[in-house]
């Protein structure tokens, strides 16, 4: 017997919409099966209708989103984006909108022509929209657009890494003849116009080329046969690391290198030259690896490529050139010298001074001395570093203290040095917190020429609330702060030292809050300042805790760069320990003699105030009993005043902790000169940021935006006496066109990359809009 076959409930030429739906399309419009009846359909050129069953069709769940998608040949997105409309406006909602721009374009002719030539004359993108009237954005497509097209074309062709044009986004196919608003013309791959508007060579650079083979000159310098191995560049495109060489105008300026070659001289001969090593050990820094070990977890070649050689030093390498260095003990020297160029550079910030001391724990098995540690809050194996800072918290000089040195005591050290770092004849003001407080000191740094600004230490009557005041500052960045403050004066006593007994007239600024538990009171000897500046400088004491906090996260400021030690010395006097048990024995004493007599007060009253109506006869044998006890405390209280007077205050060190040994100091300082200048080099770059360019968000964002960069890639184009740096885009448009504002002022310096005759141009590729298919 013959089956027939069941009858097609939907016509042949149909398209499967999942398991429950089929559609079909032709030149007079459309229809939707669902489950063989006819569901949806439309003319032709009825794009409310077409988009309508699409969203019907997912609505009544007879096909998926991306079911939907495929047989309508459109994007899943675009599918979600009609269910919004036609949920918001209704079926209206599904016409759409016919884009493109909906006024008229103010890139003309001339106004792309006049944007061109302010470019050429080196204006930022920023004066230039001022200039013209449009955004930054404008400008910047208005720079591709230049001589249509012209400018773009040759300056793209730079590297073979930017040959490649982006793919070109597909418009969303419609089968109607009717062409789709959403169905976007194909778009023209964006031009990089970095070259346009600078000096680059129009040459073809291959991506991540090797460098230059050194292996001859390595072998001559295994020898000694040569001081050291130049730097050597190859162009090179996409060189990994390549936005480092931004660091190096900010660098030139810390004098690292020209203070290192006037005070150490140089390295023995070998193939990393001085400048290398300073200049490698800064770049890792600036990439948070301020530790030798941190060579290891960056790619040599990457980083040698930035240096001009075949690879970057390793570890070992990198210790036993700094081995050298701190040979010869000149590492103080250095610093100072650095410090010194720094004022020079920067008077008005050396206008005031903050020091501060900075604790060090120590983990290892060393017998180091103990002492406080703020951070740890108990005593502990440590090394005490004292800092001073200029006005806007950037380090100038590092000290190594004394085990158990007074941060007072450390300023007194320090004058002799301040002085020769400010010259003669400058007052400066010089802050620091109530570690430092010592009426003594302050008469001393008022003798040697600086002002004195610290908090008050000790217990002080509160002042009336009448004698404050509001008082206004405007800080260098326009900001506004407001204090209530009384300005009043103190005098204070001289308790040691050769003016003992004298007294020292000091101005006092009192901060009231009515939130607080008590009134702060700021000392100072500048007279000519406005109260509220005072309060102003004493409150940026604390951008050298932020240095401290920084440096810690990003440059291993507490970091052990070495653990070689030596003996402490023996013969240097140090507080004897048992003269603190000795001062508490008399305090027991003390103690002990104030109750007997409390008693005897007492038993005497008692004795002498008999009942009413009885007598009493005191006798002197009734009285010494009473009074027994209080002259047994007194004799107490004489010996052990007797026994801690015969103690002497101080002893050699090997009387108190024979074998005390101190870490290697002149390698610590060596890092942290190169720290230093890794910090001010950053420093420098974040208020470029903020100052010459239009980044809205640097204050907040500057030194992120820095850090970004300087990991960046980029090209790296020689060129005659010329070193190209052109960087790639970042991750945001914003952040590209500040690098590239950035790097304007960067090319205003005119920087020679070290150890060459190439002048360092940079520029930034421009950032390619991402494409959305709509």
């Amino acid at each position: 017997m013959t089956v027939q076959p069941p009858l097609p409930l939907v016509p042949d030429d149909t398209r499967p919409v999942g398991a429950a739906a089929a559609i079909v399309e032709g030149d007079a419009g459309g229809r939707v099966f669902v489950h063989g009846n006819l569901a949806f359909a439309w003319d032709a050129g009825d794009t409310a209708a077409r988009r309508f069953a699409a969203v019907s069709l997912m609505r009544i769940k007879a096909a998926t989103q991306l079911q939907v998608a495929e047989a309508f040949a459109v994007k899943p997105a675009t599918v979600r984006r009609w269910e919004t409309w036609l949920a918001e406006s209704g079926v209206v909602g599904l016409l759409g909108e016919r884009k493109g721009p909906k006024r008229k374009s103010k890139l003309t002719a001339e106004a792309v022509a006049a944007i061109a030539r302010l470019r050429d004359g080196g204006a930022s993108y920023r004066g230039i929209a001022a200039e013209t009237g449009v955004s930054e954005g404008s400008v910047r497509n208005a720079l591709v657009l230049a001589d249509n097209g012209a400018r773009a074309a040759e300056a793209c062709p730079a590297t073979t890494s930017d040959v490649q044009p982006e793919p070109e986004p597909e418009p969303e196919p419609e089968p109607e003849p009717e062409p789709e608003p959403e169905a976007e013309p194909e778009a023209e791959p964006e031009k990089d116009c970095s070259a346009a508007v600078s000096d680059d060579p129009a040459v073809q650079v291959p991506v991540l080329a090797d460098p230059v083979d050194r292996g001859g000159e390595r072998a001559l310098a295994a020898f000694g046969l040569i001081p050291y191995a130049p730097p050597v560049f190859t162009p090179c495109g996409r060189a990994p690391l390549a936005g480092l060489l931004l660091a190096l105008p900010a660098l030139a300026a810390t004098g690292l290198l020209e203070t290192a070659h006037s005070v150490s001289g140089g390295l023995p001969n070998g193939f990393y030259s001085l400048d290398t090593m300073l200049c490698e050990s800064v770049f890792r820094a600036l990439l948070g690896e301020a530790r030798a070990e941190g060579a290891a977890r960056i790619d040599p070649p990457a980083l040698g490529r930035v240096l001009g050689l075949d690879r970057a030093p390793e570890v070992k390498t990198i210790r036993r050139k700094i081995k050298y260095l701190a040979a010869a003990g000149r590492a103080g020297d250095w610093i100072a010298a650095m410090a010194a160029r720094h004022v020079a550079d920067r008077p008005e910030q050396a206008a005031v001074c903050y020091v501060d001391g900075h604790v060090r724990a120590y983990q290892g098995t060393r017998r180091i001395a103990k002492t406080h540690v703020p951070r740890l809050k108990v005593p502990a194996p440590a090394t005490v570093e004292t800092w001073v800072a200029d006005a806007a918290g950037d380090p100038l000089l590092v000290v190594m203290a004394e085990p158990g040195a007074s941060l007072a005591g450390e300023l007194r050290r320090l004058i002799p040095q301040l002085r020769a770092l400010v010259g003669d004849g400058r007052r400066v003001l010089v802050g620091f917190d109530r570690g430092g407080w010592s009426a003594t000191l302050f008469a001393d740094l008022h003798a040697a020429g600086f002002d004195t600004l610290t908090w008050r230490k000790g217990p002080i009557a509160d002042l009336d609330e009448h004698q404050f005041s509001e008082c206004v500052h405007t800080d260098e960045h326009g900001r506004t702060h407001t204090w209530a403050l009384a300005d009043t004066d103190v005098e204070l006593d001289i308790a040691d030292g050769p003016r003992q007994g004298e007294t020292f007239a000091m101005r006092q600024i009192s901060l009231y809050n009515t939130a607080a538990t008590r009134q702060m009171h700021i000392l100072t000897t500048r007279t000519d300042l406005p109260a509220a500046e005072i309060r102003y400088r004493m409150g940026s004491r604390w951008r050298q805790e932020n240095h401290y906090r920084y440096a810690r996260m990003h440059f291993d400021l507490d970091s052990h760069d070495s653990y070689r030690a030596g003996d402490d010395d023996p013969d240097r006097m140090v507080p004897n320990p048992a003269k603190k048990p000795a001062y508490q024995q008399v305090e027991k004493a003390r103690r002990a003699l104030h109750s007997a007599e409390t008693a005897s007060d007492a038993a005497l009253l008692a004795a002498h105030s008999p009942q009413p109506g009885t007598s009493v006869v005191l006798t002197n044998a009734m009285i010494n009993t009473i009074t027994a006890d209080v002259h047994t405390a007194e004799q107490a209280l004489e010996a052990a005043l007797t026994a801690h007077q015969a103690l002497p205050a101080r002893l050699p060190l090997a009387q108190v902790h024979p074998g005390q040994q101190v870490l290697d100091t002149e390698t610590k300082l060596i890092h942290h000169a190169i720290r230093i200048a890794a910090f001010n080099t950053a420093q420098t770059l974040a208020r470029a940021i903020v100052t010459a360019t239009g980044y809205t968000r640097g204050d907040d964002e500057a030194h992120t935006l820095i850090r970004t960069a300087l990991a960046g890639s980029g090209d790296i184009i020689p060129d005659g006496d010329t070193l190209y740096i052109r960087l790639d885009p970042l991750s945001a448009p914003r952040h590209t066109a500040a690098i590239d504002e950035l790097c304007q002022a960067l090319n205003d310096t005119n920087t020679v990359y070290p150890g060459t005759n190439l002048t360092l141009r940079y520029s930034i590729k421009s950032h390619r809009r991402p494409h959305t298919n709509y």
